[in-house]
């Protein structure tokens, strides 16, 4: 299955989930671009939409409601928990201060 997740104003609000077969090309490879297609006209759902993975190989996080999305280094990641916190940005995930 493949993990589409809808960006507003750099915050993730909604992820679906499409059949990988709605993201293959004509040789059989996955391709993001024809699953926002896919997502758009057949779907009918409108907005930004960038493929994420559990298994992080895309965007170094996967996307959940209220995630960050870092459009200069496209990548993922959570809100900060706390202000103790600071953005590991080789990771993308928030670190406890010392």
């Amino acid at each position: 299955m493949a993990h589409f997740a809808k960006i507003e104003n750099n915050v993730v609000t909604q992820v679906i989930v499409i059949s990988n077969d709605d993201i293959l090309d004509s040789n059989g490879n996955e391709q993001e671009s024809i699953g926002i297609d896919f997502i758009n006209n057949t779907l009918g759902l409108d907005g930004i939409w960038k493929q994420t993975s559990y298994n992080k190989n895309i965007r170094k996080n996967f996307a959940g409601i209220g995630s960050n999305y870092d459009e200069i280094n496209d990548v993922f990641y959570d809100e900060k928990p706390g202000d103790n916190y600071t953005l590991d940005t080789t990771e993308w995930v928030w670190k406890l201060n010392p």
